[in-house]
């Protein structure tokens, strides 16, 4: 339920303040009373929760210098204007400044009580949708960094919009720095509970008594996260390293809840590629009280080109932080990319990415040495399954050409002329592989 808007009461003259004040009052309203625009403007700001009723002839600054300075502050502010009876044509210029009305003296009650009433539902309106673009570009920010054009990544993209919009429960699976954390907080972000708290907690970073304080308390300082968490999103990141007398006090919380949920639940399970699965760690009633809405995070083998494409991006964020160019990939070992395992997924990814930056700045070294020893999430690299060659032409021409476009920063003739194509055909491949001249720019 949204809170009650406050209206602000601006006149030097005590007697008039409180006599509006007790008016407003007595008609439902919450009111807040200063006796100059001065001491109004160290409480006013942007998104202030509430309307301004202010006279227009004060000492100090008066009404009209006040009403420009709100109307710097916040555009959309609804300001009405406490006017004598000569104050007329000042108060028609108010409004041209930007007023929302006015009131003459002696007021009319009902008249003041349905311009407060007016100008709260205005503002209300305003705050609800400026809210609501907040969550939405939080929203939009936050699903920009799933990157990758591949059906696997457009189907994620999806299910993350459909099921964040749903209330109940949902358990993320997938392999290891598949980016499953990033997708929990992504449902959070576009769904009704975006404005509220998203609280993270990782099960296999405490022992047991000290993860049943961190959930349930009592907590020394501060307050346990089930209750730091309420009306918005709990994260359990390894839930299943939950014990089973821990699992059945989650249980009985889920169970003691209203429909919809005080608090939604988001579980990550670690399990996946491990040779076993959620299911087999958790006690089948907690399983399928999670599970009830499910997301499987894709590995990066299954996820084709895309992998050029973030090792691309990965490259020239890391030789932008070190100051050096980034590698140029060659035809064999954008092949020996796309065919790695990657064992370690998008963090294995981003390790080669940053020693193959390394590797170039010092000039030695080559992508298929690093795949090959690799990292600590790294093994002996193998081929997966097979492609039609074709499959690795065009994921390496798209390549090529997006970073050539990147790097003379969307100039077709400087595009053309390294890469020896003709305008029309490189017009051709670029619509064929969804790059837009205007991406470069």
């Amino acid at each position: 339920m949204s809170r009650k808007l406050k209206i602000a009461i601006v006149d030097d003259e005590p007697d008039m303040r409180e006599s509006i004040s007790q008016w407003l009052v007595l008609s439902g309203f919450d009111t807040e009373t200063f006796a100059s625009a001065e001491d109004a403007l160290k409480v006013i700001g942007p998104d202030w929760p509430g309307v301004v009723v202010s006279d227009i002839r004060m000492p100090g600054m008066d009404g009209m210098a006040f009403l420009k300075r709100l109307m710097g502050i916040d555009s959309a502010l609804p300001v009405v204007m406490i006017t004598g009876h000569g104050d007329v044509p000042m108060a028609v210029e108010a409004m041209r400044v930007g007023a929302m009305d006015f009131m003459e003296k002696p007021f009319n009650p009902d008249r003041m009580t349905e311009l407060a009433k007016k100008a709260t539902q205005a503002r209300r309106m305003t705050l609800d949708n400026r809210a609501l673009r907040r969550d939405l570009s939080e929203g939009q920010q936050v699903m920009s960094k799933l990157i990758g054009a591949s059906p696997v990544m457009e189907r994620l993209r999806e299910d993350i919009l459909d099921l964040g919009q749903a209330d109940g429960h949902v358990l993320i699976d997938g392999e290891t720095g598949t980016g499953k954390t990033l997708v929990a907080h992504a449902l959070h972000a576009v769904g009704p509970r975006a404005s509220k708290k998203f609280v993270q907690v990782s099960c296999a970073a405490y022992g047991d008594e000290a993860l049943a304080a961190r959930l349930f308390g009592p907590l020394e300082d501060g307050v346990p996260a089930l209750e730091e968490a309420r009306g918005g999103t709990l994260c359990l990141e390894d839930v299943e390293a939950l014990s089973d007398p821990l699992q059945g006090r989650l249980l009985a919380f889920i169970s003691d809840q209203t429909i919809p949920a005080d608090t939604r639940i988001i579980a990550i399970s670690n399990a996946r590629g491990e040779g076993r699965k959620a299911e087999d760690s958790l006690r089948p009633d907690l399983f399928y009280r999670l599970s009830a809405l499910k997301i499987t995070v894709p590995p990066l083998r299954a996820r084709g080109e895309d992998i050029l494409s973030l090792f691309t991006r990965m490259t020239e964020q890391f030789s932008e932080e070190y100051g050096c160019e980034p590698p140029q990939v060659n035809a064999q070992e954008a092949a020996q990319l796309l065919q790695a395992p990657w064992p370690g997924n998008i963090r294995q990814l981003i390790n080669v990415a940053e020693r193959a930056v390394l590797q170039n700045r010092r000039g030695s070294g080559s992508i298929a040495s690093l795949l090959m020893t690799g990292g600590e999430d790294t093994q002996q690299a193998t081929t997966t399954e097979g492609k039609p060659l074709k499959e690795y032409v065009e994921s390496f021409e798209k390549m090529l050409i997006d970073n050539t476009m990147r790097r003379h920063k969307g100039s077709i003739a400087s595009v053309m002329d390294e890469l020896c194509l003709p305008r029309r055909t490189l017009n051709e491949k670029m619509a064929k592989y969804g790059l837009s001249r205007g991406d470069y720019l």
